[in-house]
């Protein structure tokens, strides 16, 4: 396969390919939707013609960038697939873009459940459908250029691109408080955007290039600019508020569980599953590795590790007490994050690849739980659980496919959800015991919340007239689903190719934020 790939000359193109294809389905979808409607031409049709080409241009993005899992080669302290031109020349602004093996998993994540984003959405998006794809095309767009982008304005630019398409999804297609909801997810991170924006400029003005232009290459940021210790604790504070926001951690995470019950059901998917680990993913390519000094102080680092805890027990004791389904799935996120938060600032090997892991299969299992619960609400139009139990008996696909998922999210071993969090908390509790010992009670509180939630929908006596009339899975529903429960399953079982694919750059990241930036060239961001 690398022969092949190498034979198309695939690293030369694919990362622009990647970012441009969405755009351009995007202005088919709406030249389709909009500009051109043939006599007769029905809003059913219009309907059907724009999911049809949203799902084939989100089908052939994950093909192509499946290449990517062969033609990166993790062990490599260099960018694969760089692509760099000028785009701003007189401000020193490139477009700049590269992956990793940890961005790599991210953007194979995002180009796989995009087409099932768009399944989900298949009969409950009815109206401005043309408007509502094109959005989720542009916000691809958005997402998977946070991962590539090397230079921070570009960064940014993507960064804030993810914003506004999910602001209108939330607050157009969203539920009965949708703008509420989309306001508040607006205000919350655009405040810590705008922060992050003056630090990545006063990066980019403190050491201009040879020719007296600002500078905003990463590696250039990265390697070249010195900062003392007052310069790296604002410009870290800086980015980190952006980031926490994002994750989110607790107490800047009130606006998730708001954002995640007025979505529609793709919107809670790519909430969960893509765009939360954008915080994280800014922590580890970013705040950690420029900053290494104010990242590693003993306040700062204790005041993550604390937060981190903190939101792991409150988000699942929150989530136990919640009537609403899909509030009790938003904030087991908050707890999921808050072990990712503590393997990076525990800052072993063991517990930065932990935390990869969990982002993975946060993503894979909390986005299974939201198309779940799409799919039911579209059944029975509640997300109550009390408005439901017993439904195993008219429902026994879904209820098997809701027990596994559940099973997953609680780190039952054999899933995706142990692999990640026993490495968390392994890693974990060789530096900071007294936290990895407390987060792992969190275990036993996600335990209690999803099988107490799978106890009063599936199983219970079937005592609602409302319920006895469920109709089961469609095959729509189960084509869906099953990507999803093999990657739960192959996840759980054989994790080791992830894991290899993250391995090396998790070791450079601790090994060039314990030496405060000064590592030898196993730097995670050393070029050759």
């Amino acid at each position: 396969m690398t022969e092949l790939l190498d034979s198309l000359g695939y690293n030369n193109w694919i990362l622009p390919v990647l970012l441009g294809l969405p755009l351009a389905g995007a202005a088919l979808v709406l030249l389709r939707g909009w500009l051109w409607r043939p006599a007769g031409t029905t809003d059913l049709d219009v309907m059907r013609q724009t999911r049809m080409i949203a799902f084939a241009v989100f089908t052939l993005e994950a093909v192509l960038s499946l290449g990517l899992w062969w033609s990166v080669n993790p062990a490599s302290a260099g960018w694969t697939a760089r692509v760099t031109m000028n785009w701003i020349p007189n401000w020193g602004v490139h477009f700049d873009v590269g992956v990793d093996g940890i961005a790599t998993m991210l953007i194979l994540l995002t180009t796989l459940l995009m087409p099932l984003a768009v399944l989900g959405s298949w009969t409950s998006i009815r109206e401005k459908t043309a408007a509502y794809y094109a959005l989720l095309l542009v916000l691809t767009t958005g997402m998977l250029g946070v991962f590539m982008a090397l230079d921070l304005v570009l960064f940014y630019v993507f960064w804030e691109l993810m914003l506004v398409p999910m602001y209108l999804i939330i607050g157009i297609w969203g539920g009965q408080r949708r703008l509420y909801a989309s306001l508040k997810f607006f205000i919350y991170t655009m405040v810590g955007s705008l922060l992050m924006l003056v630090a990545i400029i006063y990066l980019g003005l403190l050491l201009p290039g040879g020719n007296g232009q600002p500078m905003f290459g990463y590696d250039y940021l990265l390697h070249q600019v010195h900062l003392n210790p007052a310069q790296q604790f604002w410009l870290f504070g800086a980015f980190a508020l952006a980031f926490m926001v994002k994750v989110p951690m607790w107490p800047f995470h009130t606006w998730l569980p708001d954002a995640h019950v007025e979505a529609p059901t793709a919107g809670s998917v790519i909430l969960a599953a893509i765009m939360l680990k954008m915080g994280t993913f800014g922590f580890i390519r970013y705040a950690l590795p420029l900053f290494p000094n104010a990242a590693t102080s003993e306040g700062v680092r204790t005041l993550f590790l604390t937060l981190a805890v903190i939101g792991i027990v409150y988000g699942a004791l929150v989530a136990l007490v919640q009537p609403d389904f899909k509030k009790l799935v938003a904030y087991s996120s908050v707890s999921h994050l808050g072990f990712v938060m503590l393997g990076l600032f525990a800052l072993t090997p063991q517990s930065v690849q932990g935390a990869l892991m969990v982002n993975l299969s946060h993503g894979v299992s909390t986005g299974a739980l939201f198309l779940m619960i799409g799919m039911i609400y579209e059944r029975r139009h509640t997300r109550m659980i009390a408005d439901y139990g017993g439904i195993a008996a008219v429902t026994p696909v879904f209820a098997t496919l809701l027990t596994i998922v559940c099973l997953s999210s609680i780190g039952v071993p054999g899933t995706n959800g142990f692999v990640g969090e026993f490495l968390v908390l392994i890693g974990s509790y060789r530096s900071q015991p007294v936290y990895a010992i407390v987060a792992a009670t969190a275990v036993i509180f996600a335990a209690a919340y999803l099988l107490w939630a799978l106890q009063r929908i599936i199983y219970n006596p079937l005592t609602k007239p409302e319920n006895k009339g469920l109709t089961d899975l469609n095959r729509r529903e189960i084509a869906l689903l099953v990507p999803l429960i093999a990657a739960i399953v192959w996840l759980g079982v054989y994790p080791k190719p992830v894991l290899e694919m993250t391995q090396a750059a998790a070791t450079r990241l601790v090994r060039h934020v314990e030496s405060g930036g000064n590592a030898d060239s196993g730097s995670p961001m050393e070029i050759r």
